[in-house]
């Protein structure tokens, strides 16, 4: 397990399935808003959920994300679209509704960082998120991420076309300790 100051990044457990399905998976809005596919339901227990382990999928490590203090579970990480030639990757993460506005989210990313620069030896990671979601913004500019650009109407969400705000962070301007 990876740890930071507030939370562990662990292997995805079967039994974790069913909360991320509930609480992330099958909230249609947030779902929308976290992935650029088309959200389509799930039966639940079905090896076909998109929260799976693919141990497969080279370009893609999900991790469950579980509280330090007591082992809950609190979340999804994400290094995804791993480009090993360019060294370079992209950071993703979902945490449950009751681990929202907490902290955890710049504690994951810290991590995620520490996972991406360090264990995998990249150069560059990246975050797209929603113009909107200043909580991933706050917690990606905490660990030194910086604003590259603005995709303008990139995002179809629920209905409507909106922004989202590209971030990059190199690994010669990480910090390990954001607070540093």
């Amino acid at each position: 397990m990876l740890s930071g100051k507030k939370v562990g990044l662990r292997a995805r457990h079967e039994e974790d399935i069913p909360t991320l399905q509930a609480e992330l998976y099958d909230d249609v809005v947030n779902s929308s808003r976290a992935d650029s596919r088309p959200w389509r339901p799930t039966t639940p227990g079905l090896k076909n959920s998109p929260l799976v382990v693919d141990r497969k999928e080279e370009g893609h490590v999900p991790f469950s994300v579980v509280e330090l203090a007591g082992g809950t579970l609190i979340g999804t990480a994400t290094l995804w679209g791993i480009d090993t030639h360019n060294r370079t990757a992209h950071v993703g993460l979902g945490l449950l509704p009751a681990a929202r506005g907490k902290g955890y989210g710049t504690d994951v990313v810290a991590v995620m960082c520490h996972y991406g620069f360090v264990v995998r030896s990249l150069h560059r990671l990246q975050i797209e998120t929603l113009s909107d979601n200043a909580a991933m913004l706050g917690a990606a500019e905490r660990n030194g991420f910086v604003r590259e650009g603005v995709l303008r109407s990139s995002a179809w969400v629920m209905g409507e076309f909106l922004d989202e705000v590209l971030l990059g962070l190199l690994v010669e301007e990480w910090k390990s300790d954001p607070k540093a």
